[in-house]
């Protein structure tokens, strides 16, 4: 296993994990596949895996006011997605086992570091999604790209990872976002396939279902653009989420629920897909979140969360644009035009959530990505290639 460190950026105030004055990007890079591949995550991110476990308990417990043991007891009581993973990702269930068996850790507690947004959705957490995504189609001889803000809790800064799964004869070489113990958070495979994701509590969601982690591995897993649709519109979601799917100068949007998957299609003539978290067009809500109701909500009738803030925001920037580039794209990324509601958003360690990784993904002509972690008006951005093919 290939372990590089690249310190970026400017101060701030250290996390859970990391003790030094600069946040760092740690790279990592893992072969194999399954149990194997998870064995080499949980070796080598020992301590990482050990340090985040113990942060999220700490987290879960303090915003609860439960211990965090009693929650997960209960969290796997209410739900089973073991069937659903079996079922179509059987290989990434067993890569969880062999993350906990490499970090010593109870399978219980790396599975539900995986089940990331199935969690949010069991608390009904709608507070701390900030994810801005945007999806630019190929056009005028730039080439598409994916980009996105991650927005995390704050008790993850300090753990930003940029995961390298070596390519084998049956999976391409992904480039893939995360922290410590989980297995995406987004990517891009070396053959231009590319995901983003917005979570999108307000629908409705199913405990049997596959959960998002699970779906954006399946998804850069593969390179056949028919398959990639077909898999989205056919599997059973566990948690309402926006997909923005990049397929080399392709770029499609889903926003998936419990019972229906509707694909987005912009009205600006650029094609330029943008996302927040809030739904556009799947009306398959909860009953709580009635407010929410796309059918009900257009320029005259929109909400003032922070979500519809942001998507005003990318969306006064990106809709009548007919020149997209990298630079382009990063003043987004960095924007901050609503004050309260930003683009961009600063660990102030106030339990609201910050950006904790900024990536642009290039999907067509030679695909690579750029990333920074942390908000990326905080530090530059730098690229990833992948390896050369032999």
């Amino acid at each position: 296993m290939e372990k590089n460190r690249f310190v970026i950026g400017m101060l701030f105030s250290a996390g859970c994990f990391s003790q030094e004055s600069f946040r760092e990007l740690k790279q990592v890079s893992f072969s194999g596949t399954g149990y194997k591949l998870g064995l080499q995550h949980g070796t080598q991110l020992k301590e990482e895996i050990g340090a985040i476990v113990k942060a999220w308990k700490m987290n879960t417990s303090e915003k609860l006011g439960k211990n965090a043991n009693k929650v997960i007891a209960d969290f796997f009581e209410y739900s089973n997605f073991t069937k659903a993973i079996k079922e179509w990702t059987p290989e990434l269930y067993e890569e969880i086992i062999g993350i906990s068996d490499g970090s010593e850790q109870s399978f219980r507690d790396i599975f539900i570091l995986n089940l990331l947004d199935e969690f949010w959705v069991y608390v009904n957490n709608i507070h701390n999604h900030h994810c801005s995504g945007l999806g630019v189609p190929a056009m005028n001889g730039s080439p598409g790209y994916l980009s996105q803000n991650m927005g995390l809790e704050n008790y993850t800064d300090g753990f930003q990872i940029l995961m390298k799964l070596e390519r084998t004869k049956k999976r391409p070489e992904q480039l893939i976002l995360t922290h410590p113990g989980l297995i995406a958070l987004n990517g891009l495979n070396e053959n231009g396939v590319g995901v983003c994701v917005n979570t999108l509590i307000q629908l409705k969601a199913n405990t049997h279902g596959l959960p998002v982690t699970f779906i954006i591995r399946r998804i850069i897993n593969t390179s056949e653009k028919n398959e990639i649709l077909n898999f989205i519109r056919k599997v059973n979601h566990a948690s309402g989420q926006n997909y923005i799917v990049g397929i080399q100068g392709e770029v499609f949007d889903f926003e998936a629920s419990a019972n229906k998957v509707m694909r987005f299609v912009p009205s600006n003539k650029n094609g330029i897909v943008y996302h927040t978290n809030h739904p556009l067009v799947n009306d398959d809500l909860k009953p709580w979140f009635v407010a929410h109701n796309p059918k009900f909500l257009n320029e005259q009738h929109s909400l003032n969360t922070d979500s519809h803030h942001r998507f005003r925001a990318i969306e006064k920037r990106m809709a009548t644009r007919n020149e997209i580039n990298k630079y382009t794209l990063i003043d987004v990324l960095r924007s901050k035009d609503d004050e309260k509601n930003p683009v961009c958003k600063t660990n102030n360690e106030n339990g609201q959530g910050f950006t904790f990784a900024s990536v642009i993904m290039t999907l067509s002509g030679k695909p690579y990505l750029r990333i920074t972690p942390g908000p990326p008006d905080e530090s530059e951005f730098i690229r990833i290639d992948f390896s050369p093919r032999e």
